[in-house]
């Protein structure tokens, strides 16, 4: 019967890896009944009916070579006395969207949900998700996006070199201001806040926004456009909106948020009020993916992201200090350039570690120019000063379009040959 219901009712899908001591079969109809309308035990309301409207199916099972150990404890596993193999393998199932509506908090109860919790898995992880395009529709999505985040920046046929305000926290509002006035004056397209600093004491939002504000003015009437400044606004969900309006009464271009912690619903009340591109932060991303048989990866998380309205985000960088590959980071910006039915796509952002030497990597890697490199140490640190390091960034990124080696690009540059001194190391 759950064959042929795919004909009769929208559905969208959700792919997932997954290893469980059961069947494969079974392991995925376990979670397609317990992500609709069925439980562990059968329940008299569950009638054809409802079946036919409400529950899940498995449209795919690809099996992989099964394992002798348990990714993940699990105690129901333990009571059973396993003493077999673990199958592995994904599977894909396919949801009503009746189920969920246009709930982007529904939509991700429902598609990574109590699932994580089962104890028939030991191992399960979001990989990507399939929505139809007139479902797609429901949901705001990037209001600016990649596109739009340039109009605003003022910045065409490159990468926008950014950099972060550095120390981290600690800078009084005037001492922020002070640094945010030298990396413009060094010719900096864009700045960020640390995720860490929103409202602290000794430089409250409010006075830290009076005094950068008048600086970004100067160069504005300088530049002849407003530099591009992502404030960071996280807090409550009043907190969000006030200071959004503030940024925007100010004249200001860009706010920050730490999605994770504010969550999909804040996000989308600020999405649907805000007039400014949003900086989405990914901090805690890693525990949410750093085990590979748990979680997500990326490329379902920046399509719920993208969902909710964000116009900017985070994928890492090269050979930075996280943990995670840069193949998985060139693949993560490939995912937010993407066309995803029908929303924008987004401006990704590399950021950790990076300097002038992984620009012509970054672009044979993405074959494109439309990101964010942002470097903090591989500008502020350079020998020339800012000015410099902000010259080196755009010459190697000049020489890797122009498929010239850095090296040779750096013999009439002094600032990317300096970098290449100084940083040659990290590379």
């Amino acid at each position: 019967m759950l064959d042929t219901i795919g004909e009769q009712r929208k559905e969208f899908r959700a792919r997932y890896f997954v290893e469980s001591p059961d069947p494969l079969q079974k392991a995925a109809e376990t979670i397609a009944g317990e992500q609709s309308s069925g439980t562990f035990l059968a329940v008299p309301g569950e009638t054809d009916d409802l079946k036919r409207r409400a529950r899940a199916r498995v449209t795919r099972v690809d099996p992989q070579p099964p394992v002798l150990e348990p990714s993940l404890h699990s105690a129901l596993v333990e009571r059973r006395n396993h003493g077999g193999v673990y199958h592995r393998g994904e599977i894909e199932i396919a949801f009503p969207v009746d189920n969920v509506g246009a709930n982007l908090p529904t939509l991700l109860a429902t598609v990574a949900g109590n699932l994580f919790e089962l104890g028939d898995l030991t191992g399960v992880r979001l990989l990507d998700v399939d929505l139809p395009a007139d479902y797609v529709k429901r949901f705001d999505g990037p209001k600016f996006g990649m596109a739009g985040t340039r109009a605003k920046a003022g910045v065409f046929g490159r990468p926008m070199i950014g950099t972060i305000i550095k120390p981290s926290i600690g800078l009084t509002a005037e001492q922020t201001a002070t640094l945010v006035d030298t990396l413009l004056a060094g010719g900096i397209d864009f700045i960020k806040d640390d995720e860490l600093l929103a409202d602290p004491s000794y430089a409250p939002f409010e006075q830290r926004l009076a005094a950068v504000i008048p600086v970004l003015h100067r160069h504005a009437d300088r530049l002849g456009r407003m530099p591009m400044y992502a404030i960071n606004i996280t807090g409550s969900i009043d907190e969000l909106r006030d200071r959004h309006d503030q940024v925007l009464r100010a004249g200001g271009t860009c706010v920050m948020v730490s999605i994770n912690w504010v969550g999909f619903a804040a996000m989308q009340h600020l999405r649907r009020h805000s007039e400014l591109p949003i900086h989405a932060h990914r901090n805690g991303w890693g525990a949410m993916t750093r085990h590979p048989q748990l979680g997500f990866s990326f490329g379902a998380y920046q399509k719920l992201w993208r969902l909710a309205g964000i116009d900017q985000l985070h994928v890492g960088g090269l050979r930075s200090k996280f943990s995670e590959t840069d193949a998985v980071v060139i693949e993560a910006a490939k995912g937010c350039l993407t066309p995803f039915a029908g929303t924008a796509p987004v401006m990704p952002v590399f950021s950790s570690g990076q300097w002038a030497g992984h620009a012509p990597e970054l672009f044979s890697a993405l074959g494109s120019t439309d990101l964010m490199h942002l470097a903090g140490g591989g500008i502020v640190s350079h020998p020339g000063g800012v000015s410099a390091g902000v010259a080196s960034m755009r010459e190697a990124w000049e020489a890797a379009i122009a498929g010239v080696p850095l090296d040779v690009y750096a013999l009439e540059r002094p600032a990317l040959r300096s970098a290449l001194a100084k940083f040659g190391g990290l590379a």
